[in-house]
């Protein structure tokens, strides 16, 4: 059985890398207007959501077994309430200048805000789905420039 390995960064050049992931996360109307409303017992949802976002990112390294440490320029997390869905909508943006993409950085970062809104509002709602994860944006690094179609 072949061994896992971190794959060698020492003969890439430096590259910028600018990821983009979009998620959602789909509950009732009645949970919608008490984040909304800032009502949750746990107190500010997509605030501390995109906290927990952004710590995320700098820990993926620790999450996944074969991410490099990296020093990133950048982790934007933005929340929306999306009454049509109804839901959330959360995007990630994270930077930086490096051997290596920042794809699994924004992944955790979109994953980690929205395991945060469901702890926070789990009590009113156990029906939140959250789905749809995907790569939507992303520029420079070693594979070129991507546009989610859709």
């Amino acid at each position: 059985m072949p061994s896992s390995r971190a794959v060698s960064l020492s003969a890439r050049a430096v590259a910028s890398s600018t990821p983009a992931m979009m998620i959602r996360m789909q509950s009732a109307p009645q949970t919608i207007a008490i984040v909304r409303d800032g009502n949750a017992k746990k107190g500010d949802v997509l605030g501390t959501a995109r906290l927990a976002g952004i710590m995320a990112a700098k820990r993926t390294h620790e999450l996944i077994p074969l991410c490099h440490p990296l020093l990133l320029s950048k982790i934007a997390v933005d929340l929306e309430i999306d009454e049509a869905l109804p839901g959330v909508r959360v995007r990630a943006e994270v930077k930086m200048k490096g051997q290596t993409g920042v794809e699994m950085e924004a992944l955790t970062a979109v994953s980690v805000a929205c395991l945060t809104v469901y702890d926070m509002v789990k009590a009113v709602d156990r029906a939140m789905r959250i789905e749809n994860i995907r790569l939507i944006h992303k520029s420079g690094g070693q594979s070129g420039d991507y546009d989610a179609v859709g």
